[in-house]
């Protein structure tokens, strides 16, 4: 058997890593108007939230795109600020 077609072998990090920008990119409002991102109760500023780590993906895309490998710290530093910043969106009833 080969150990390469094993259904269950895990992503390298480079593939973890685009996989959790995909699923931020389509689970968070990135292109919801700032007057509804504003609107109602405000749990932290989920403008200034969605902006950071905005800015954090198009850097990992750039760094990505220029060939940098992330380690497993980095995957799972970038996918716990994603954690915690769909938290505070949720807490805000924006998603």
């Amino acid at each position: 058997m080969n150990p390469d077609a094993r259904p269950d072998k895990k992503p390298d990090t480079r593939t973890a890593l685009l996989q959790i920008i995909t699923q931020a990119r389509e689970t968070l409002p990135f292109t919801m108007p700032a007057a509804d991102l504003c609107a109602g109760p405000c749990r932290g500023c989920a403008k200034k939230l969605l902006e950071l780590l905005d800015g954090e993906i198009e850097d990992w895309e750039q760094k990505l795109d220029d060939g940098e490998v992330p380690t497993l710290g980095d995957v799972n530093k970038f996918g716990r600020l994603c954690q915690k910043i769909y938290r505070a969106i949720a807490a805000n009833g924006l998603v």
